[in-house]
């Protein structure tokens, strides 16, 4: 049986960009490890990445993004030659694991079929996009992986809308409330920022 790591949670408020993920490493249903650390600063600390999946096939897709990191510093080009790689190489192919990476200017998803996704602002309730760019809210957003993704981004897009709470603390909160309904999450958080 392989080993899979869960929830990872990226909120993106006020130019900062938090990024979080809970510790428990689960091998069919058996927790094995309650503090494993799946979040991890690259290219010197001004990238954050972390992962959901297969642990072994994470830590590979750790270095392959890491590499790509040295070859191109730019975030967004190292996710994209990521993804050309993961596309084309049947290696990578296989690959049962997921990314997000975050630097002061961008936060993204690398999937597991070689797609690189930017997620939506979260908008404030009543503001259509234009509006919420004239507000300087579009920037605002949330991104998660994992199985209890759905419930920590779901937590964390609400407490965007109808909070003031800072990025760092709504990812904490998010999954929180994401160990609380999901089974293969727990409270054992590691949470990092950049940007600000």
């Amino acid at each position: 049986m392989a080993m899979h790591g869960t929830t990872i949670l990226a909120v993106r408020r006020g130019g900062i960009t938090a990024l979080g993920g809970d510790g428990q490493v689960t091998v069919g249903n058996s927790v094995m490890k309650a503090k494993a650390v799946k979040i991890r600063r690259l290219q010197g600390g001004n990238v954050l990445a972390g992962f959901a999946g297969s642990v072994a096939d994470a830590l590979t897709l750790f270095d392959r993004f890491e590499a790509k990191l040295r070859e191109h510093p730019s975030l967004r080009r190292a996710a994209v030659e990521l993804a050309k790689d993961w596309r084309s190489d049947r290696y990578l192919r296989h690959l049962q694991a997921m990314l997000i990476a975050a630097d002061a200017d961008s936060l993204l998803l690398v999937s597991g079929t070689g797609e690189v996704l930017e997620p939506d602002a979260v908008l404030p309730p009543a503001l259509d996009g234009q509006a919420a760019v004239a507000a300087g809210t579009a920037a605002e957003t949330a991104l998660a992986v994992g199985s209890g993704g759905n419930f920590a981004v779901a937590a964390a897009r609400a407490l965007l809308r109808h909070s003031q709470l800072s990025a760092m603390e709504i990812v904490r909160e998010s999954l929180g409330v994401a160990a609380e309904l999901c089974i293969y999450t727990n409270g054992n958080l590691t949470v990092e920022q950049v940007g600000g």
